[in-house]
């Protein structure tokens, strides 16, 4: 049962940059959907950005600004958070499925974003 486990969050001052880190305990297909999501305090859980080994995609708030990008040899899914802005304090998850993989989530990382 593969479990994720993520990493890198952490205070930070508005225009700074974070990147966070999504390991996973076993292997990954390069072709599972690997995602970011987050929840703001308060708030629902949203979808931030995904990857798969043909597509990535960003959800417009953090277009230009977040790069999601994946190391399959490690199984490992990362979050390069750029231009940082209060709105984007929140719980990050870490999300992953595939054909051989159940619908699996990681327990979150903490960022906070100072203004």
């Amino acid at each position: 049962q593969v479990q994720l486990v993520e990493s890198g969050g952490g205070l930070v001052q508005a225009g700074g940059s974070l990147t966070l880190s999504c390991a996973a305990s076993g292997s990954i297909l390069s072709s599972d959907y690997m995602g970011w999501y987050r929840q703001p305090p308060g708030k629902q859980r949203e979808w931030v950005a995904f990857i798969t080994s043909t597509v990535t995609n960003y959800a417009g708030s953090v277009k230009g600004r977040f790069t999601i990008s994946r190391d399959n040899a490690k199984n490992t899914v990362y979050l390069q958070m750029n231009s940082l802005k209060p709105e984007a304090t929140a719980v990050y998850y870490c999300n992953a499925v595939g054909t051989k993989l159940r619908n699996t989530w990681g327990q979150g990382t903490q960022v906070t974003v100072s203004s």
